[in-house]
């Protein structure tokens, strides 16, 4: 196991293969496990680091208040442990406000930046989310939300219940007050102004049923040269519901980017 205190929190990550860095950035109410399919692909190409997100999966759970760039400020600290000098950074949801952060004020970091939901200004529903995980609570809201996340049939086939709760069995390892304040701090961040500045080469990525396609079309449209797509019957949480599918538009993009090994 490895862990970060670089920024003064906690941080868990692991790493798997060899070769350029490819940071991964999950998102609410996930942990680095959402990538799982990515992680098993692209560490036969990449060096991948898989960042527990603060709040979730191994990290410190805080429950006073922090920003977006705090928790961006996290990852960066992962990456100045593991040396990473330049590299691939891809977030969903809260993860690709993150990375767009990144992205924004480290452009010589990063060759390439992967958004998945591509939000740049505060996510919708938070005052909703807030009152579920706060409220309502986790044993029950949990599951709720995750199913709001994907294709409205992926949670009915085997396949969708086996990997939503695989999520919702590490419940005991969450703090209600905790995830409310990743809701507020992605609340609290808007970058949409700066978009028209991104100097890293972006492909953002939505599912057909996503919740956020509208301001991820927004988001690629004010990004110069940024590239969008749209994965069919799937929904925020596009990389697990169709992992070929979304592996497939990652290839193209760093391939017309001279980023992906032959």
């Amino acid at each position: 196991m490895a862990y970060s205190t670089a920024n003064g929190i906690k941080i868990y990550y692991e790493v798997s293969g060899e070769g350029l860095p490819f940071v991964m950035i999950h998102a609410n109410p996930f942990d680095h496990n959402l990538w799982m399919y990515q992680i098993a692909h692209f560490s036969t190409y990449f060096k991948v680091i898989a960042v527990d997100i603060r709040g979730y999966g191994r990290s410190d759970k805080p429950t006073t208040p922090f920003s977006l760039k705090d928790m961006a400020d996290d990852v960066l600290g992962v990456c100045r442990d593991k040396g990473v000098k330049e590299g691939i950074v891809g977030g969903v949801s809260v993860g690709s406000g993150m990375a767009l952060l990144l992205g924004l004020d480290h452009p010589e970091m990063f060759k390439a930046l992967i958004l998945v939901g591509g939000n740049s200004g505060g996510a919708g529903s938070i005052e909703d989310r807030i009152h579920g995980y706060t409220k309502i609570g986790i044993e029950k809201y949990h599951s709720q939300h995750l199913r709001e996340l994907v294709d409205p049939d992926f949670p009915e086939t085997r396949l969708g219940k086996y990997l939503l709760h695989t999520f919702v069995e590490r419940d005991p390892w969450l703090s209600g007050e905790s995830i409310a304040q990743i809701f507020r701090a992605r609340g609290g961040t808007d970058m949409t102004s700066r978009l028209g500045s991104m100097k890293v080469p972006t492909l953002v990525i939505n599912g057909e049923y996503d919740n956020s396609l509208a301001a991820g079309k927004k988001t690629a449209s004010l990004i110069p040269g940024a590239i969008h797509k749209i994965l069919p019957k799937t929904g925020h949480a596009c990389c697990i519901e169709d992992p070929a599918g979304f592996d497939e538009f990652i290839i193209k993009f760093l391939r017309a980017n001279g980023l992906m090994p032959v």
